[in-house]
């Protein structure tokens, strides 16, 4: 069975002037959650098991989507106190059943290929799928080798143009992170991904991206998503 946590505990610092009462992944994109849309893409790539983790304004996750969504049967990973992407994540293996698990941020859409996504997920303990913009130093950007494997990441630099970044889509396997314990806050890019003590597999995608972390990307998000 395909299952995905989806962090969507974020406090939308960044959106507070436009939306103030939801947390950032349901905000409001043309009458719906945006949350909403990235659950119907898990749907249509085949995941019924949906893990929320979830923190800030909790209630209002749960209340809108309660326990079943369109065939997607979601458990919920609260967490009390900020606990971090890393936190959240390990938080969040504690729902779930399969060895291998998806792991997106609630903020993004990414519509990858899944299918593919698996199959390569499945050479490594973890794989990151980068998307290649034309303004990498926003996000910060990541090295790939010829052989696909991923061997830097680079601080955000508003002057360093194009490049790939990293997506916000991981493929894990739950060993990856044995030995942090339940409960403590941690930062998966900084702590698990960025010191590189293993190799991790990169899965390179072009299909249509968007992250509604900053106003002017939630503006757009607004016409564009209805016409996916």
């Amino acid at each position: 069975m395909r299952e995905a946590i989806v962090l969507a505990g974020g406090f939308g610092t960044r959106l507070r002037s436009v939306v103030s009462d939801v947390p950032k992944p349901m905000a409001p994109v043309a009458g719906r959650p945006f949350l909403s849309y990235l659950l119907d893409d898990l749907l249509q790539q085949g995941y019924r098991h949906v893990v929320l983790a979830t923190g800030y304004l909790h209630e209002k996750v749960e209340e809108y989507f309660g326990h079943e969504y369109h065939g997607i049967a979601i458990d919920y990973a609260r967490e009390t106190s900020p606990l971090g992407t890393g936190g959240a994540i390990v938080n969040g293996l504690q729902h779930c059943r399969e060895e291998r698990v998806t792991v997106l941020n609630g903020d993004t859409l990414f519509r990858i290929d899944h299918d593919r996504l698996l199959a390569v997920g499945d050479e490594s303990r973890l794989t990151l799928v980068l998307r290649h913009v034309p303004d990498a130093g926003r996000y910060g950007a990541v090295e790939v080798d010829a052989h696909g494997c991923v061997t830097a990441f680079r601080e955000k630099d508003p002057t360093a143009g194009e490049g790939l970044i990293n997506g916000g889509i991981y493929r894990l396997h739950r060993s990856l992170l044995d030995g942090w314990p339940l409960g403590q806050q941690f930062s998966f890019e900084k702590e698990v991904m960025q010191p590189l003590r293993e190799t991790f597999r990169a899965y390179l995608s072009d299909t249509y991206f968007i992250d509604i972390g900053v106003p002017g990307d939630y503006a757009r998000a607004q016409t564009e998503l209805p016409t996916l």
